[in-house]
């Protein structure tokens, strides 16, 4: 989409959301592709998406990445990453059956959703799964356990009408949930359900529900919110949302700095920007100096919020 011509600059100010972009898990999933090609040379296969946005994948498939959706399309001994969203069972099993060295960039916390699963159906409970049907870490994690061991629940509606196969009953969450729509969905389980069990702080991960704060302290402000991320990533569609109920109607999910309609930009004072988790950063600095180049701008920035989660990489890749 073609910029503005403008003669005299306007004035502009950008409200940068703190914090955004890369978190813990995806920079240890990137990471460890970046460290299988380094290591063992490509071709690296990549079980989906490492991470759901566009401009990473292309980065790395030109590395040497190969990204690939069944397991069967690779080389018997070949090198095969899972992504951080998880896979199920049957994806490890098959791994193995076809003899693959798997490195494992499931984010930590999508692993621990995993090992409450199945600690669950262990212990006798049937699960209630809150998330998005298709969604790669929700099969992974129904594929945790025996399907008749788990129900997913989508929407309050769902919630409401969901009957109960068992008396034990437990409920678990994707992790890149919106916050208030799953406290929603879980007060109306907890309600038709007194004595269900959860996790004690929920699985909404931690990156998640700040970037959502983030959001959520500047859309009041702000008359057009900008979030950087790609279509099929969840947690920057919930963002989008999320500005949307917190005052800015006007909320947008895009690409990349070609994706902005400057002419809307151009009719407002307040923009506000974030970005996914997915995101990575120089997306984001790309549109500062953007902005920069069109309009007067003053930056806004809001850093109530620290971050200064780190995950390891494994062993054999930590060279």
């Amino acid at each position: 989409m073609s910029s503005p011509s403008i003669s005299t600059k306007k004035n502009k100010n950008l409200f940068l959301a703190s914090p955004r972009g890369f978190c813990a898990g995806v920079e240890r999933a990137i990471k460890i592709v970046e460290q299988a090609l380094k290591l063992y040379g490509k071709p690296v296969y990549v079980k989906h998406e490492i991470v759901h946005n566009k401009h990473v994948v292309k980065r790395l498939a030109n590395a040497g990445a190969i990204f690939v959706e069944d397991l069967n399309s690779v080389p018997k001994n070949a090198n095969i990453i899972f992504s951080a969203h998880g896979v199920a069972k049957n994806v490890s099993e098959s791994a193995f059956n076809n003899k693959l060295t798997v490195f494992d960039a499931t984010c930590p916390l999508v692993t621990k959703v995993h090992l409450e699963a199945l600690k669950l159906h262990n212990s006798g409970y049937h699960i209630f799964l809150i998330g998005h049907d298709g969604h790669p870490e929700i099969e992974g994690t129904r594929g945790q356990v025996p399907k008749e061991s788990i129900t997913l629940i989508q929407t309050i509606n769902e919630a409401e009408n969901v009957k109960a196969p068992s008396n034990n009953l437990a409920w678990l969450s994707q992790t890149t949930l919106s916050v208030d729509d799953t406290k929603e969905i879980v007060s109306v389980l907890k309600r038709r359900f007194p004595s269900i069990n959860g996790p004690k702080k929920g699985d909404i991960c931690y990156a998640t529900t700040n970037r959502q704060q983030a959001v959520k302290e500047i859309a009041p402000t702000v008359d057009i919110m900008l979030i950087v991320g790609s279509e099929n990533s969840s947690n920057s569609q919930r963002l989008v949302e999320v500005a949307q109920k917190a005052g800015c109607q006007k909320s947008f999910l895009i690409s990349d700095v070609n994706y902005i309609n400057w002419k809307e930009i151009d009719q407002v004072d307040n923009i506000g920007l974030s970005s996914g988790a997915s995101a990575p950063e120089i997306l984001i600095e790309d549109i500062r100096n953007k902005f920069s180049e069109l309009y007067n701008t003053k930056e806004i920035q809001n850093h109530s919020i620290q971050e200064n989660v780190y995950f390891k990489l494994p062993k054999i890749l930590d060279k």
